[in-house]
């Protein structure tokens, strides 16, 4: 019997007789999947975006306009202390992770709670040197060395303040609901997110602070 002329179930048709359509027999992807991929999907947009940045940052970050260089500006040990307030909240996510992947409620809490306090401290840290910069005169508008220096540099500190407001937020979460699947999958999202602006702060590091104290 041809597929044309096979007969039709009657748990596919209506009162009338007409197929009827039914999602459950769609392929689909797993919702884990799918998120994913959705947020490796929006760190490749967030390359984009620093990776310009970086570019600007190297046309115009020589033009000091008679003003002030990297030189007269940088406190390295205190830009060091800052990296390493990064560097230390991601290995503090990295156990909050371990202690997720055992069920440990209590410890992946604790955990998620150190590095959020990294987070603030390097905010913090990174606030006042920008504050720093203003009294010195050294603002934005000075040059195309300072205007890329705060585009980049406040760009990276805005995404290190939305993963703050985004880890505070899984933490109610946990409190709530414990470590439930959707809420692991958002705690692995994060740690994507966490590990990628501490990829882009040390090449913020290098590049902007390193490399412009041998200007």
């Amino acid at each position: 019997m041809s597929a044309a002329h096979a007969p039709i179930n009657p748990d596919y048709v209506d009162a009338q007789g007409k197929p009827l359509w039914h999602p459950v027999h769609e392929p689909h992807l797993p919702e884990g999947h799918s998120t994913s991929l959705g947020f490796w999907m929006y760190l490749m947009s967030d390359c984009l975006i620093f990776a310009i940045l970086f570019a600007v940052y190297a046309v115009i970050g020589g033009n000091y306009a008679a003003g002030p260089a990297p030189k007269d500006l940088f406190d390295l040990n205190l830009i060091a202390v800052n990296t390493a307030m990064l560097l230390f909240s991601s290995i503090t996510y990295g156990f909050a992770m371990l202690a997720m992947m055992k069920g440990k409620i209590g410890q992946t809490l604790s955990w998620l709670a150190v590095t959020g306090l990294f987070g603030l401290a390097f905010l913090g840290i990174e606030l006042y040197e920008f504050a720093h910069l203003i009294h010195l005169d050294a603002t934005p508008q000075r040059s195309g060395f300072l205007s890329a220096f705060f585009f980049l540099v406040g760009t990276h500190g805005l995404h290190v303040t939305f993963g703050v407001i985004w880890l505070v937020t899984l933490m109610v979460q946990v409190k709530m609901k414990g470590l439930i699947p959707a809420n692991r999958r958002r705690l692995m999202c994060l740690s994507m997110f966490w590990h990628f602006l501490d990829v882009i702060w040390i090449g913020v590091f290098t590049f902007v602070y390193l490399m412009g104290m041998l200007r």
